[in-house]
């Protein structure tokens, strides 16, 4: 048994290897005699390549003015409408102010009985309290200065003999009473308020003050000056309207240069740079191309609808004011631009094993090339090495067939 089996296992391997060789003769003369490979092709360029990161963003102005409602009130004048050029001071709206005066008038009152309290307090009193005190304290040290000769006079006598101890006793005590009641008032006068008190009277004093300057910061708001020269770009009021404690009443901004927000994806922000070109699009002025540089980087990851981004900014001048605030733009941020050098179309490229190659066309055949590449963005890479110019390489195949190195191929649109 183990005789046959040895006997049949050569007999196996010399037919083996002649199978194979004459298989792989039938496939490569089929594959090579059949009908060439339909392939849509490309050239290598010389020219402009850059890499983007292309994202959107908003239009806000540099330079901003909001103006907001200071209390309950109406529209009383309105001298602008939107879209307005203004100057700087340029009166443009006015509120009615007959109860912001009232109310400034009333916490001027306020402050002046508050510094009124406040002057009692330092002189320790009114000018009636005080001479009412001070009359107090002579009284006080005029029977002090009495009791006090009296018991002099009689300690003289009781060593004379001419007075008794009880009578010197009686004169001590009243010498007693008599400065008991002087340093009382002289303590009235030093003390006239208490702690509580003098507290109470320097907390009304503040608040005295504050309501009066909150007044007339209304007053002042009530009259809306242009801050700067600029253009009246939103007016949400009208003429009688009535508005609300901090309601916005109208918005002007210099718009001769804008902010450009531009969010950035997440994976994008580590190849921002201070400096990088910008370039800023809008639909609604198709083929209009404001430029600029990034003037700020993302500090930190914000939530923008769903997606993770970080906020960028430039600024773009604007002179002819066709950019308006708020609407979306397109932001191209220009990461590196190369001028002069050998591009290829992106989807040209391969890749094997870490191995970026293509198939060139040569004389109707396919050949497999190695090459090296520097910039890249969405529809171009860079070539530096492998490819020159002029070069056909195939894209796709026009069948559903894979492309093989060394098959014939014809170059279709």
């Amino acid at each position: 048994m183990a005789s046959r089996n040895n006997s049949t296992a050569p007999s196996r391997r010399r037919w083996t290897w002649p199978v194979i060789v004459l298989v792989a003769l039938v496939l490569l003369y089929t594959y090579f005699h059949a009908s060439p490979l339909k392939v849509r092709a490309t050239t290598v360029q010389r020219g402009p390549i850059r890499s983007l990161i292309s994202t959107n963003g908003t239009i806000e102005p540099v330079q901003n003015f909001e103006a907001h409602a200071p209390v309950s009130t109406t529209l009383k004048r309105l001298l602008v409408k939107e879209g307005d050029h203004v100057r700087k001071g340029q009166l443009l709206l006015q509120l009615d102010d007959a109860d912001i005066r009232s109310q400034a008038a009333h916490a001027e009152a306020q402050v002046k009985a508050a510094q009124s309290d406040e002057s009692e307090v330092s002189k320790g009193g009114t000018q009636e309290e005080l001479i009412a005190l001070n009359a107090q304290i002579t009284k006080a040290q005029s029977a002090r200065d009495v009791a006090q000769n009296k018991l002099d006079a009689l300690r003289r006598l009781e060593q004379e003999g001419a007075a008794s101890p009880g009578e010197v006793r009686v004169a001590e005590d009243a010498l007693k009473s008599a400065q008991a009641d002087l340093l009382q008032a002289q303590q009235k006068k030093a003390d006239r308020y208490s702690q509580p008190e003098v507290a109470k009277i320097q907390g009304e004093a503040s608040g005295a003050q504050a309501a009066y300057a909150a007044a007339e910061d209304a007053l002042a708001k009530s009259n809306v000056h242009a801050p700067f020269d600029g253009i009246v770009y939103s007016l949400p009021v009208k003429l009688g309207a009535s508005v609300q404690p901090g309601g916005l009443l109208l918005q002007e901004a210099d718009l001769s240069h804008v902010l450009v927000r531009g969010y950035v994806d997440e994976p994008d922000i580590g190849r921002l740079q201070l400096g990088q070109k910008v370039e800023v699009t809008w639909d609604a002025l198709s083929g209009r191309v404001w430029t600029g540089a990034v003037t700020t980087l993302p500090s930190t990851i914000k939530v923008h609808f769903s997606r993770n981004v970080g906020e960028m900014t430039c600024t773009v001048d604007n002179h002819d004011l066709r950019l308006l605030p708020n609407v979306n733009v397109g932001v191209n941020i220009v990461v590196a631009e190369h001028a002069n050098v050998l591009t290829l179309q992106r989807d040209a490229l391969r890749t094997d094993d870490s191995q970026l190659y293509v198939y060139r066309i040569v004389n109707g055949r396919l050949r497999r090339q190695n090459v090296e590449v520097s910039l890249q963005n969405l529809t171009q890479v860079e070539i530096t090495a492998g490819l020159e110019e002029g070069a056909v390489v195939a894209l796709s195949p026009a069948e559903n067939k894979p492309l093989v190195d060394g098959a014939a191929v014809t170059v279709v649109p």
